[in-house]
């Protein structure tokens, strides 16, 4: 979801607690104000203490014993924490590092309690101070009355950095700790600061909530420089992932307890809570809602204690996360392909502790297939995994340390299967057939709202049933992209009828001045325009979402421009390689209409074109198609409007800002773009952004999930909406694109692969059984689960469709390693059954082979290293596709391949007569 702008790159600064209200509009609103300015408290004026490890130094307040600053001795000018800000969040209320937070009940009591030392500050009683400790009693920032005392030790161990609670029952009856949360508080507050400041000062953090092996990354934006691990000191299970919000008493103005006042919202996603005991929240506010880990509480005795900390460990960056986890006798778990299992993939599993594995099992019990590979060479324990339930399941690792590991799977259909149910679901369900609709939507694949089990035909965010924008035209460029993948013929003849009988001359402008231009909606909110129809009256269709005619015929918002060009380009190509199946137009005409519109694009809607588009990775196929067809001049026009826009991006420190201080859309084009032009400064410093908010991450909704979390609410892609970190939502498929394309390139970073695959996967998770595809999983812990709205899935697909592929590589540690499929080494022979959705992109990676079909699919491969030869077998011949087509590239080596046997060429492309059982071809080495 693109928005409308505030600001200028590199200049101007953004106004705090911005807010998108003004989104999709041709000129910007005025942002809400955000809560009134506190005072400063007294905790500032109280003198600081410093400790320093090996790796950190950290700067604390005395009066308040929590961190004023903690800096990583790699990088002194990195601050994890909102050090900068500390005089303005001061105030009671304000959360940091240092805070404890507790829910808890007396015995006999029903209800709970939630008390905070962030609530309403007091001095602290300093117990002990010295260079190596400072240890306090902070109960006097409790309420009183609380029936706990609380002592806080902050302490460098062992030459780490350590946060630790004690707490202590002072009551003459049981006191049960139902919640008891350590807040994680780091400078992820990019609230009035322009881009540059936001990629210097601020820092991403994700969550593993493994249990005993779970821990919290904390990154630079910038995507370099040393990491932040926060793992858990003694028994500290992280548990939940709890937020902490910004709401204030509306009467008093003052904070409510468990909520920090600082305004979330584009530029804030706001704190967490390491909830290391969270029942008192599931059985109140989370009830009947599966989440991550099972809810815990614990009782103690009058005068008994529990203790509560976590250590502060430094890798020096992204890719060293898990050497410095097992470097700190941390357990690590290695996924492959990553932890969203199809049900034919083999997965693997491969663990790395100092203590042996006592028990595995998965919860529900039969929700996977577990076998015991055993322990090998390198001492990783490795599994093989086959899901056997679709759905969530949580694997248990017991070690016999006693230490527990906990790690979230996601079962789905073989993800041919997935697709073809996604592909009914959207041609059906959401095939939207009413030839009198006054505005002009019919026939087309329109929004769908699964909790109501109907199409969404009216919403007062007009585009949502407009077929505009990325949440309206979600559903049917989800449609184009199943098709390029997988085509059926009757699913292709609705998709041709949508085009000619909306997308062409309705949604588009097939004439006059603005010819090619695409509408910001076909649906508006004009009652006297449409006298025959009725608005439901129980929608807000007064609020600036509600567009008129006027408005929504507007052709300036470029964002729309890529989807219509992706729809046309996934035709041209089904007609180019299928026989028989796209019948309205000869494969020309749907090249050259994507080649218009793009050219549309930057002549019609100018303004936003300065900036990376979703999907623009789709300029670029069209460019490599139309170079294969001879289409030379058409393509060096097309070259040359993208050229102008890769320079300005050139001359930007990080090119890729949008409408706020960062954004995780926009740089999968102007990676893409800055390669190909040879900007190779720009597309690494786009790509460590990413890799700064893509993690590698044990766990199926946060592995190469690209952060996002404010298009539940101004993307109109939910029903449900807020801001809320949104697991896989479309900037996973999409900034899997680059990953990958790195990663063919450097074969050897096999964290690149894990990201990008992770990524890849993600889209699939979101189709359910039947086939609705969701905009993104809700993660905050009273909801956990994907939102009802098809939304703005679309883009999310369109990664997955143009990326996805089957990767072999060999990894010293892990043995050879299959993303796609499933592979076996027989007396030196690796043997490939290709998985994957498309079967038609394959890379070996010790090779650094690119293997591609235009037409045709892999059944299998049979790779011999020590000959290098490459067996393919080709998957029969259809009615549809007689003959495979197919591109051999060399992405990391010079070798040079050829195939064994002689093929004519087409469009560059080596045509293969296929018959009535598998085909097999062989590339083997040239000889020089």
């Amino acid at each position: 979801m693109r928005v409308q702008n505030f600001w200028r790159t590199g200049s101007t600064q953004l106004v705090a607690g911005l807010s998108l209200i003004a989104c999709l509009t041709a000129s910007a609103q005025t942002p809400p104000r955000g809560p009134r300015v506190l005072p400063p408290g007294p905790m500032i004026d109280g003198g600081e203490v410093m400790l320093t490890s090996p790796a950190l130094s950290v700067k604390l307040l005395k009066y308040s014993g929590i961190v004023a600053q903690l800096t990583p001795k790699a990088d002194a000018t990195l601050d994890y924490t909102p050090g900068d800000r500390l005089k303005e969040r001061s105030a009671d209320t304000f959360y940091h590092l240092g805070d404890l937070d507790l829910r808890i009940r007396t015995a006999g009591a029903t209800g709970w309690t939630d008390v905070s030392t962030a609530f309403h500050r007091a001095p602290v009683t300093v117990a002990a101070s010295d260079d190596t400790h400072l240890v306090s009693d902070v109960t006097s920032s409790l309420p009183e009355g609380t029936p706990l005392k609380v002592v806080r030790t902050w302490a460098v161990e062992h030459g780490d950095l350590v946060l630790r609670f004690t707490v202590t029952n002072t009551a003459g009856v049981p006191v049960e700790l139902g919640g008891v949360g350590i807040p994680m508080v780091f400078n992820n507050i990019m609230n009035g600061r322009t881009l540059d400041q936001s990629y210097r000062t601020c820092s991403f953090y994700d969550p593993y909530m493994g249990e005993d092996a779970g821990y919290v990354q904390v990154l630079r934006l910038s995507g370099v420089g040393p990491v932040l691990l926060v793992v858990p000191d003694g028994h500290t299970p992280f548990e939940e992932w709890k937020p902490i919000f910004d709401r204030r008493d509306r009467a008093t103005g003052k904070g409510i307890l468990g909520n920090d006042p600082t305004p979330r919202g584009t530029t804030f996603e706001g704190s967490y809570d390491w909830m290391v005991h969270s029942a008192g929240f599931a059985q109140t506010e989370w009830k009947d809602v599966s989440e991550w880990n099972p809810a815990t509480s614990e009782t103690l005795a009058p005068g008994k204690s529990a203790t509560f900390g976590v250590r502060f460990l430094v890798a020096p960056d992204v890719r060293h996360i898990d050497a410095t986890l097992a470097e700190h006798k941390r357990p690590v778990a290695i996924g492959v392909p990553g932890y969203i299992l199809p049900q034919d993939v083999d997965a693997r599993l491969f663990l790395r502790y100092g203590s042996a594995v006592r028990s595995i099992a998965s919860e529900p019990a039969d929700a996977v297939a577990i076998h015991d590979d055993g322990r090998n060479a390198a001492g990783l324990h490795a599994y093989t995994l086959r899901g056997k339930q679709w759905g969530r399941f949580r694997l248990v690792v017991t070690y016999a340390d006693g230490t527990v590991q906990s790690i979230g799977y996601r079962t789905i259909k073989p993800e041919r299967e997935a697709i073809a149910d996604m592909g009914r679901f959207l041609f059906h369900q959401q095939w939207f057939d009413q030839p009198d609709d006054p505005f002009h939507r019919s026939p087309s694949i329109i929004s769908y709202d699964n909790e109501a089990g109907r199409q969404v035909t009216q919403d007062s965010r007009v585009w949502i049933a407009g077929l505009s924008d990325e949440a309206g035209a979600g559903s049917w460029l989800a449609a184009a992209m199943k098709e390029y993948l997988e085509p059926d013929a009757e699913e292709v003849a609705k998709l041709e009828s949508y085009v000619d009988g909306v997308l062409w001359g309705h949604l588009q402008n097939s004439e006059g001045d603005h010819k090619y231009g695409v509408h910001k909606s076909l649906f508006f909110y004009q009652p006297a325009l449409v006298p025959g129809f009725t608005y439901d009256p129980s929608l807000n269709w007064k609020s600036w979402t509600s567009w008129d005619k006027k408005g929504a015929d507007d052709v300036g918002r470029s964002y729309n421009y890529p989807h219509v060009v992706s729809a046309y380009w996934a035709l041209y190509r089904t007609a180019r390689n299928t026989k028989g199946l796209v019948v309205k137009h000869p494969w020309d005409w749907y090249l050259n209409q994507a080649y218009e519109t793009s050219l549309a694009m930057v002549s019609q809607a100018s303004y936003y074109t300065r900036y990376g588009q979703m999907e623009g990775t789709v300029f670029m196929r069209l460019l490599e198609d139309m170079r294969a067809e001879g289409w030379n001049e058409k393509a060096d026009k097309l070259e040359a409007v993208m050229r102008r826009r890769a320079d300005r991006w050139k001359g930007e420190p990080y090119p890729f800002g949008s409408e706020m201080p960062w954004d995780s859309t926009g740089q999968e084009e102007v990676y893409g773009w800055s390669r190909y032009f040879h900007n190779d400064d720009k597309a690494d410093v786009t790509l460590n952004a990413i890799l700064a908010y893509d993690p590698v991450i044990p766990s199926w909704g946060y592995n190469g999930s690209a952060r996002r979390y404010w298009d539940f609410i101004y993307g109109g892609d939910s029903k449900y909406s807020r801001i809320e970190r949104q697991l896989h939502h479309y900037g996973s498929g999409l900034n899997a694109i680059p990953l990958l394309e790195e990663y063919r390139a450097h074969p050897d970073d096999l964290y690149l692969l894990r990201a990008g695959y992770g990524g890849v996967m993600g889209p699939l998770s979101n189709i359910d059984e039947k086939g609705f595809a969701s905009a993104a999983f809700h993660s905050f812990p009273d909801r956990m689960m994907f939102d009802p709205y098809t939304g703005d899935y679309g883009p999310n697909f369109f990664g997955h469709a143009i990326n996805t592929g089957t990767f072999l590589t060999h990894d010293a540690a892990m043995g050879w390693i299959c993303f796609g499929g499933n592979v076996e080494e027989h007396h030196g022979l690796v043997h490939a059954t290709i998985l994957d959705s498309s079967r038609n992109h394959l890379f070996i990676a010790p090779l650094g082979l690119w293997i591609t079909l235009d037409a045709g699919h892999l059944a299998s491969v049979d790779f011999d290293p020590a000959k290098k030869t490459v067996a393919l077998h080709l998957a029969a011949a259809s009615a549809a596709v007689p003959t495979a087509r197919l591109r051999v590239k060399q992405t990391a080596a010079k070798l040079g391949w050829e195939l064994s046997t002689k093929t004519s060429l087409d469009a560059g492309a080596n045509v293969i007569p296929l018959g009535t059982g598998e085909t097999t071809v062989v590339l083997q080495e040239k000889t020089m």
